[in-house]
């Protein structure tokens, strides 16, 4: 490798690397904020955030990759081209797609990883995210008993406390009412002056002991009016309440395994057969039934001639008897073809999301390699490295890529575009960009030069002043 290939690469690496870890924690913070009701106070390990963290990262990477190749590219050809660098490669007899040649090849291959990441990761961690996400987000918050309020956290328990010690643990004044579902109501009541909670040594049972107070239990059975009533008086008495229910409780996977995101592309396809196989024989279904019921013959065979002149001969009884028979059928009809026209589209609708994943798969590779041929030429161009304008182009251009793939994507769910031009618009809004940058940049075109356009300018002032004159 030539030491020219060695420079450029280097020069693009921790750009490219630095501007990735940036989205990717920007991008990790808005999941946090987005989620951090369901994490607080629930006792969580910091492992299973951790793996979280991990799971979610790797769904990340759709977003953070093509804004890091792109920020990056024009980060490096800028800094080449404000420090005259690429001035010298060029005036060496370079052009510059021999420069970015290196690059290219680097792109090629980053673009091949991003496949093989799209295709055969992302789905695990999508699936191991969602397994975990809905195991995190429903998990009891953990136990905190709040002064003057009863506390219903715990199956079979409701606890008021009046005072509570937050260093010793003590409680003052307690209500508890025990209930369950066998036996509904509040059958017994325990009234305490004074208890102590703790937990028992494998973490498994809340133990409250309690001091000075009074048990009242109702025995029978409901919608019984006679049964007794007992009362009675502790000095001390224990209550154990199980915790397992706080414990975060791991759903089987198997469960997600079969939805479109967790699915490879060649898994993808094989869905996507099934789910076509299944609507041509449904539509066979629907055809032979309206063969069957509805569609009647052109022309009037003998019979069916007798048998309009034996309707006419019918009593008027009989005629109302038939004409019912057929407003039921044709009513029945007509509901059984909105029924199937609405099967029919939600079938549609549910195969058109497995080709939307399928050509996810592809677009992240193809969005990396243009980006890159809008990022490089246009650092060749406006000559500025840094943070500074590079953002401000990366920007705009990240926000046409997100907005035009999201908008596709929003109509194939909505049946205005197929899967094919939905996901590929943004390809193909950003393609020609991408060749004209390139092309002009190659031209060493003076794109974003004020004098340029301000001399168009005049020349146009000059024409419209030559033609009021004449």
């Amino acid at each position: 490798m030539k030491k020219l290939h060695l420079l450029v690469i280097k020069s693009y690496l921790g750009p490219f690397i630095l501007t990735f870890f940036i989205v990717m924690f920007i991008l990790l913070m808005q999941f946090i904020w987005k989620y951090i009701d369901d994490f607080m106070g629930k006792g969580l390990d910091f492992m299973v955030i951790a793996e979280l963290m991990v799971y979610a990262s790797a769904n990340l990477v759709s977003l953070a990759l093509p804004l890091a190749v792109l920020l990056s590219s024009i980060m490096t050809f800028g800094s080449l081209a404000e420090h005259y660098e690429l001035v010298a490669m060029k005036s060496s007899g370079l052009s510059l797609l021999r420069i970015m040649f290196p690059l290219i090849v680097f792109i090629l291959l980053l673009s091949g990883g991003a496949f093989y990441f799209n295709n055969n990761l992302s789905p695990r961690a999508n699936l191991k995210f969602k397994s975990l996400l809905w195991d995190v987000t429903h998990t009891k918050p953990s136990l905190e008993l709040t002064e003057g309020v009863f506390y219903n956290g715990i199956d079979g328990y409701s606890i008021r406390v009046s005072e509570k010690d937050e260093d010793t643990q003590v409680l003052n004044d307690l209500l508890i009412y025990r209930h369950d579902d066998k036996s509904p109501g509040n059958k017994t009541v325990i009234r305490a002056k004074l208890g102590v909670m703790g937990k028992s040594a494998d973490g498994r049972y809340l133990t409250i002991k309690l001091k000075d107070g009074v048990s009242y239990d109702e025995l029978g059975k409901p919608r019984e009016y006679d049964y007794p009533h007992i009362k009675s008086r502790f000095d001390e008495d224990l209550i154990l309440m199980d915790l397992s229910g706080f414990d975060m409780q791991r759903t089987d996977e198997d469960l997600w395994k079969n939805h479109m995101k967790m699915l490879s592309m060649g898994q993808l396809q094989v869905a996507i057969d099934s789910l076509e196989e299944q609507r041509t024989k449904r539509k066979t279904d629907y055809v032979n039934y309206i063969d069957q019921y509805v569609s009647y013959s052109d022309t009037l065979a003998p019979a069916e001639v007798d048998s309009i002149v034996a309707f006419e001969e019918l009593s008027i009884l009989e005629k109302r008897r038939v004409i019912n028979v057929a407003i039921n059928v044709t009513r029945n009809s007509k509901n059984y073809m909105n029924r199937t026209n609405n099967e029919m589209e939600n079938r549609e609708e549910y195969i058109d999301k497995h080709r939307i994943e399928w050509h996810r798969k592809l677009t992240l590779s193809f969005a990396c390699i243009i980006l890159f041929f809008i990022g490089a030429p246009l650092g060749a161009i406006i000559k500025k490295g840094g943070l500074g304008l590079p953002v401000i182009f990366s920007v705009i251009f990240f926000l046409v890529f997100h907005i035009t793939s999201i908008s596709g994507e929003k109509m194939v769910e909505s049946g205005v575009l197929s899967p094919f031009a939905g996901m590929w618009l943004s390809s193909m809004v950003l393609l020609p960009i991408a060749i004209f940058l390139t092309y002009k940049a190659a031209l060493d075109a003076a794109l974003f030069d004020r004098d340029t356009y301000i001399r168009v300018l005049n020349k146009v002032k000059t024409v419209f002043s030559r033609t009021e004159r004449n």
